[in-house]
């Protein structure tokens, strides 16, 4: 019988432990193949010339966005799509091809985030699984949208004034006091719409998503790991979905901030529960309006006025 028991414990540890390895082994499955099927259509532009002549001035910029944009998301659980999106639309990067690699950038970040904050137990799993096929089929639907329907050019002043409305959201919920928890309904079509419009719009995810939940009175470590986790696969499916339909442009970019939030991914992972939040939020919201008021072209009008 203490045999038959032991064996039992054996199989159940072995069950646990395997479950709890496919939360790290999956992510680093996905994200190899797809390196590698980057590399193999795209060798030419893999060399080692290419890959030393990259590294300019250009390079160090979206280096270092990649790395502050990552620093915002892992520690807010917000901001990664609309903090690098506005830095480089104000920066004259095309809508196109922002968004293509800020969430080609993202399949990487996203899934050294959700590998963190699993390895730091910030994830509650039955939220992450609410929050997945919705999230997926929203994100798929706006990146095909923006890839082969939408013009970049004209939609940019668009993406501008959403991406300010997303900073005054991140404002607002930063200044809310006194908050009641509620019960979260209509997760999916919460989801759905907030992978819509991180695809269209390159960012919105945490915004929408996490700003709600949070709202609503849920634990911020345990929404802000989910919902980043969650992220991976939203940002996985609207990444595939824009080089199937828009191909890949920008390289410079995206190898910029894979680099920058890599590295930054376990640093804010870590520091999710040791910063002020509410400062951060608000620093982060003012920043995006002025860098969405750049691309919008308000600041030259203004000079030309004065």
């Amino acid at each position: 019988m203490d045999t038959v028991l032991k064996e039992n414990n054996v199989d159940l540890k072995s069950g646990v432990s395997l479950k709890e390895r496919l939360w790290v082994i999956i992510p680093v499955v996905l994200l190899i193949g797809l390196l590698s099927t980057l590399v193999f259509n795209h060798y030419d532009e893999f060399t080692w010339d290419g890959f030393v002549g990259g590294f300019n001035q250009e390079f160090l910029i979206f280096f270092a966005i990649g790395i502050f944009a990552q620093l915002v998301d892992g520690t807010l659980g917000m901001g990664y799509g609309a903090t690098s999106s506005s830095f480089l639309l104000a920066y004259g990067i095309p809508p196109a091809i922002s968004s293509t690699g800020v969430h080609v950038a993202e399949m990487f970040t996203t899934g050294a985030s959700a590998i963190s904050h699993h390895r730091f137990g910030n994830i509650n799993k039955k939220l992450l699984k609410n929050l997945l096929i919705p999230g997926v089929i929203g994100s798929v639907t706006g990146a095909y949208l923006l890839a082969d329907v939408i013009d970049g050019d004209f939609i940019k002043p668009f993406i501008a004034i959403y991406m300010m409305v997303l900073a005054v959201v991140i404002i607002t919920k930063a200044l809310r006091r006194n908050i009641t928890k509620k019960k979260t309904k209509k997760l999916g079509f919460l989801a759905t719409f907030g992978g819509f419009m991180d695809s269209v719009g390159g960012g919105g995810w945490g915004p929408i998503v996490t700003s709600t939940l949070l709202g609503r009175g849920r634990n911020p470590r345990y929404t802000i790991g989910s919902v980043n986790a969650a992220e991976f696969a939203v940002s996985f499916a609207s990444g595939i979905t824009f080089m199937i339909f828009g191909g890949i442009q920008g390289w410079q970019v995206i190898i910029g901030l894979i680099l920058g939030g890599v590295i930054a991914a376990p640093i804010a992972a870590y520091l999710v529960n040791k910063i002020q939040r509410k400062p951060m939020m608000i620093f982060v919201g003012i920043l995006i309006i002025i860098l969405s008021l750049r691309t919008l072209g308000v600041f030259k009008y203004l000079g030309g006025l004065l």
